[in-house]
């Protein structure tokens, strides 16, 4: 007897968040064109069963090894859930254990999230401040090796089980990227992965800059924090980029906090129960707020949802690049006490009816990755930074004013201020100037409505 446990329901992420920050979220952008089917006769299951007995009888008297019925049947069910979909598998019970232990333990990861496209294992992002972000892992990069191993032919479960490992200990992903002339070996060393998944930070003092990296059980608390800190700002950009999504209850509340009424995501399976409508409510929503978000091919599944839904609603102009594209819904179900399914049941749909499954969010706006050339002009120079100015010059022509000038420089020395963002800092991310730049635009239009 099959029971259906809805352990994990999450948006874009086949297993736990906990899983998801190890090992990565479970994704694939494209799917293969499936021929459509009509249900079975009574006549046609009972054949198809008869079929599958036959050659397991066959395999199992003639086979030139000696098999077990338990192993043959676990193998068939594997081959039959992995053809499915990249998201649906077998687990038997080790693998079963292994998922048990991940959703209650602290394991060693690599800080990426990780999905299939166009075939290949393939790197949606790397998660900020993590072992892989470190080691130089970028989104797009193939995986083509694991170790030694290579991923040709490998799902995503098995390539999660590879890469997962106590701390301390390293591994090497051998890795294709766009513009390297040859595979790069990387060399990356297991780490607990801690993640903190809301930064809010000031752009001119009045604009605000909220970046999400991942869809914990905080988000919607730290956006809604990062507003009330920071009330006297005039817009806010959300950056989704390279967010691999999470939690769907926190990419909803997220979405409510701007909208007051309507779906805000709906999804849909063949089975009625897993027919799920999310909608807004009025309270607390902050509809004047002027809105930009940032999305890129790193943007996955939860964040997916948010960027999707803000721009059906009109509530925000959505910049940067197209999204992964990962809208299923897994869920497990257990098989007896010690072996599982786990089965896609379900699709994930924005207000306007569309799919985010292997399509993805259109921004409104393209905006490629790139930097814009500053050169800062010195007689623009502000009053406070002319002195310090002119004291470098002389301490460039006079060893002695050098040494005073050194002194001074020291005294006069501030650290970097992490809760803002420097025009030069702006100049070096063409989609993030670009965003301040149209929030500046959509503060100005409000204001001519007032």
């Amino acid at each position: 007897m099959i029971k259906k446990s809805k352990k994990v329901i999450v948006a874009g992420l086949a297993s736990t968040l906990t899983v998801a920050y190890m090992f990565g979220s479970f994704a694939q952008a494209t799917e293969t064109p499936k021929k459509t089917h009509t249900p079975s006769t009574a006549k046609e299951k009972l054949e198809a069963y008869i079929k599958f007995t036959q050659i397991l009888n066959v395999i199992e008297s003639q086979f030139v090894d000696d098999t077990n019925t338990t192993d043959l049947v676990d193998k068939a069910l594997k081959g039959l859930m992995a053809n499915l979909d990249s998201h649906s598998s077998f687990m038997d019970t080790k693998a079963f254990k292994d998922l048990s232990v991940q959703t209650k333990g602290e394991f060693g990861g690599l800080g990426i999230s990780i999905g299939m496209k166009d075939g290949a294992l393939t790197v949606i992002a790397p998660i900020n401040d993590t072992p892989a972000f470190h080691a130089g892992i970028k989104a797009g990069d193939i995986i083509l090796k694991i170790n030694d191993t290579a991923t040709i032919g490998m799902n995503i479960d098995e390539s999660v089980k590879m890469m997962r490992g106590k701390p301390k200990t390293s591994l090497v992903l051998t890795i294709i990227r766009k513009g390297e002339p040859k595979p790069l070996e990387i060399k990356i060393v297991r780490d607990i992965i801690k993640i903190q998944s809301v930064y809010a930070k000031t752009i001119e003092d009045k604009l605000l800059y909220v970046h999400v990296t991942s869809f914990d059980q905080k988000v919607v608390e730290g956006v809604q924090n990062a507003i009330k800190e920071h009330n006297a700002t005039d817009g806010m950009i959300l950056d989704l980029r390279n967010n691999p999504g999470g939690l769907l209850d926190q990419a909803v509340g997220l979405v409510d906090l701007f909208v007051d009424e309507g779906v805000i995501v709906s999804q849909k399976g063949k089975v009625k129960s897993e027919n799920l409508e999310y909608r807004a409510s009025k309270e607390g929503t902050n509809k004047k707020l002027p809105l930009v978000v940032l999305i890129n091919g790193g943007s996955a599944s939860a964040s997916e949802i948010v960027s999707g839904a803000l721009q059906d609603f009109n509530r925000s102009i959505v910049i940067g690049e197209k999204t992964f594209g990962k809208g299923s819904v897994q869920v497990v179900m257990p098989i007896g006490a010690d072996e599982a399914l786990k089965l896609t049941v379900a699709r994930y749909y924005l207000p306007s009816g569309r799919t985010i499954q292997a399509v993805g969010v259109t921004p409104d706006i393209t905006i490629p990755l790139g930097k814009i050339d500053f050169t800062e002009d010195l007689i623009m120079l502000k009053e406070k930074d002319l002195k310090k100015h002119l004291e470098n010059e002389l301490a460039k022509i006079d060893v002695n004013t050098t040494k005073s000038s050194d002194t001074g420089i020291e005294n006069n020395a501030t650290e970097v201020d992490e809760t803002i963002i420097t025009e030069e800092q702006i100049y070096k991310d063409l989609q993030l100037k670009s965003a301040v730049d149209i929030l500046k635009a959509l503060i100005i239009t409000n204001k001519g409505r007032n």
